[in-house]
């Protein structure tokens, strides 16, 4: 029998919620330096790249999450096309406010850059590549003395 629908966990959601947790860690950092390099505008700047990483990543997963449970066709699709299409999102965004008087426009590019690479690379730590365990690792066994502790085996007076 063909699989033509993923029934798992949505994984995906996960990982990408995982992320935004950690944008939203690094959000005050990377506020104060915007507001360092260029006052109230480079924080708005940075504000506002910020906040279309974390939209990005999270449509990102939406896309798969909802096309995943009807079709892994159109989950090839909707990754394939909908990459394109945030890609045109982020364009429009940035289009948009180019003009502003705000807005630093190397500022922003470098904070969408640098962002996305950053989270990606900060979450490649935490997802597992496991098929056992898709998603994010599990958390590590208790270790003593570098030696991971074994469970102990119930007894056999004790099962029955």
């Amino acid at each position: 029998m063909y699989v033509t629908r993923d029934e798992g966990p949505a994984t995906e959601r996960a990982v990408a919620h995982d992320i935004v947790k950690k944008a939203l860690l690094v959000a005050p950092l990377l506020l104060a330096l915007g507001a360092a390099l260029g006052g109230f505008g480079g924080m708005a700047t940075v504000a506002y790249g910020l906040g279309l990483v974390v939209v990005n990543f999270l449509l990102s997963a939406l896309l798969i999450t909802r096309t995943a449970k009807i079709s892994l066709g159109l989950m090839g699709g909707a990754v394939l096309f909908g990459y394109l299409m945030r890609l045109g999102l982020i364009f429009l965004a940035v289009y948009l406010v180019h003009d502003a008087g705000w807005i630093s426009l190397s500022l922003l590019g470098a904070t969408i850059i640098v962002t996305h690479l950053g989270l990606l690379v900060w979450e490649l730590k935490y997802v597992a590549m496991s098929l056992a365990f898709p998603g994010l690792k599990p958390p590590a066994r208790p270790m003593i003395n570098s030696q991971p502790i074994e469970p102990k085996p119930i007894p056999e007076a004790e099962i029955n």
